[in-house]
């Protein structure tokens, strides 16, 4: 798994969650994202959802993958790079 990826994945949730002021830079690739962290909640889950679809064509099968996915940045980029060999 590149840094690069882990900086697309960063521009995809400030991007798809419209967070204003953020830059990838700021949000710590291993910290998590929902409760502390970035604080997301389950509506921002969602919209991850589907723009980890859009953007790189990879399928969240079910809730209890994706709480392992969303866990951090760094999850979710190896989830991406995983599917997509």
């Amino acid at each position: 798994m590149s840094d690069a990826l882990i900086e697309k994945v960063k521009q995809m949730i400030i991007d798809s969650l419209r967070i204003e002021g953020m830059s990838p830079d700021e949000i710590d690739s291993d910290a998590p994202l929902f409760g502390e962290g970035l604080g997301l909640d389950s509506i921002d889950a969602l919209q991850l959802v589907v723009a980890m679809e859009k953007g790189f064509g990879v399928v969240v099968p079910d809730a209890a993958t994706g709480s392992k996915i969303f866990a951090s940045v760094r999850s979710m980029a190896a989830y991406i790079a995983e599917q997509s060999k």
